[in-house]
């Protein structure tokens, strides 16, 4: 169960929820508080490690309003606006992330990178990504068994193909891997974090120098030469794309070890997706709603007052809109607990929702089909070598995932 603490001294606050919430035994459960906050509190009171208070929306009508209303930002510079993974208040003020900008700045960096990301470019990509994906395969099999599944697959294809995309040097991948999670750790210090933020931004204004002399076909050069009168720095565009690597690679990651480990656990569905390669984009979405790894990625604050279900929000107030309970909302998914993938409504969260849905997702979508297609059409035995229970899970981690994952085939 999720502790009860007494709220900070004179916050107006009693007894709330400590924020986040560890999930329970199944990995592939968000926490199991969450299905209360639905039914009995959509709105709470939730008190974070830095003794800040935040408001958490739990259900999917109210974190799809939220989403899009225009009186709650999510501007990183915006004092009193928490940090993404539930750490407290952001002690860097990322605002020249576009992912942490409000309109219309947000628009404009938005608007340069959207056309490189259509879900046309995806599949215009999707031999290369195979290839990439078969390469890793062969890796995995003359590894010996068991063999890491995280290390030989889950890691080295989506790095593979957002440096490929973004124009980034693949060598480099460790140093941006590291600086990565520290930005993604829920335990990193505030100095870890600053030091992390301005070693990648200070490395992506160096690739962008380096574009402008020597041009590829990718997003760094095209961000290289983005029109003057936009306005934007060398801080602005490095910001930009170290959002985009930051995204693209640790959310794929993720997905691609938890997912395939939730596909081994799902045997009836496997079997049908073994059958049926028709069946696997329906599948790739049911294990985004399902897993719901990106929970704690929508930190907002109100910029006015205003309510949300009935509860009084006021200015200057942080919230939480949590992806994961909107993806398990009874109201909307029949047997929300359950993977399937028959399901008729596909709506769900996991990318978010509106002007700040994730610019990667048909990427994303293409590279997790090609993964776990190809993973099952050439393991079709392949299972864990432990238990799901004995397998380290990232529950410090902004993004949940699995740190390991061993298999056999």
């Amino acid at each position: 169960m999720t502790e009860l603490v007494q709220g900070p001294t004179g916050s107006g606050v009693g007894v709330v929820r400590a924020f986040p919430m560890r999930r329970g035994g199944c990995p592939f459960d968000v926490p199991a508080e969450y299905g209360t906050l639905r039914s009995a509190e959509p709105v709470s009171r939730a008190l974070l490690r830095d003794g800040s208070t935040v408001w958490l929306v739990a259900r999917h009508a109210d974190v799809q309003a939220g989403l899009v209303d225009e009186r709650i930002s999510c501007d990183g510079s915006t004092p009193g606006i928490p940090m993404p993974g539930g750490s407290g208040v952001d002690p860097v003020g990322r605002r020249s992330s576009f992912v942490r900008m409000d309109p219309p700045e947000h628009d404009v960096h938005r608007k340069l990178l959207a056309p490189d990301f259509t879900m046309r470019k995806a599949r215009a990509l999707r031999p290369w990504i195979q290839g990439v994906v078969d390469s890793a395969l062969d890796d995995l099999a003359g590894s010996g068994q068991p063999a890491d599944l995280v290390r030989l697959l889950a890691m080295p294809v989506p790095s593979t193909v957002v440096c490929h995309v973004l124009g980034v040097p693949h060598s480099d991948h460790e140093f941006f891997q590291s600086r990565a999670a520290v930005m993604l750790d829920r335990g990193s210090s505030r100095d870890d974090l600053r030091n992390a933020v301005v070693e990648l931004r200070t490395y992506m204004i160096g690739l962008l120098q380096d574009k402008r002399a020597n041009p590829g076909d990718d997003v760094l050069t095209k961000l290289a030469h983005a029109p003057a009168d936009l306005g934007l720095t060398d801080d602005d565009l490095a910001g930009a794309a170290q959002s985009v690597l930051n995204a693209s690679h640790e959310a794929t990651v993720n997905m691609i070890a938890l997912g395939t480990l939730a596909l081994t656990e799902n045997p009836h569905a496997l079997a049908e997706l073994k059958a049926d390669r028709n069946l696997w984009p329906a599948a790739v979405d049911e294990l985004l709603r399902y897993l719901g790894i990106g929970d704690l990625l929508s930190p907002r604050i109100a910029k006015e007052d205003l309510d949300i279900a009935g509860q009084r929000i006021a200015a200057g107030e942080g919230l939480y809109f949590l992806t994961g309970s909107a993806n398990r909302d009874e109201e909307v998914y029949a047997d929300p607990a359950a993977f399937d993938l028959h399901r008729p409504h596909r709506g769900h969260l996991a990318f978010g929702y509106g002007l700040h849905q994730c610019l990667g997702q048909n990427l994303a979508r293409v590279e997790l089909e090609v993964v776990f297609e190809s993973l099952f059409r050439r393991f079709p035995d392949l299972r864990p070598a432990v238990p799901v229970d004995e397998l380290s899970y990232k529950h410090d981690s902004a993004l949940f995932g699995v740190h390991e994952l061993p298999v056999v085939w």
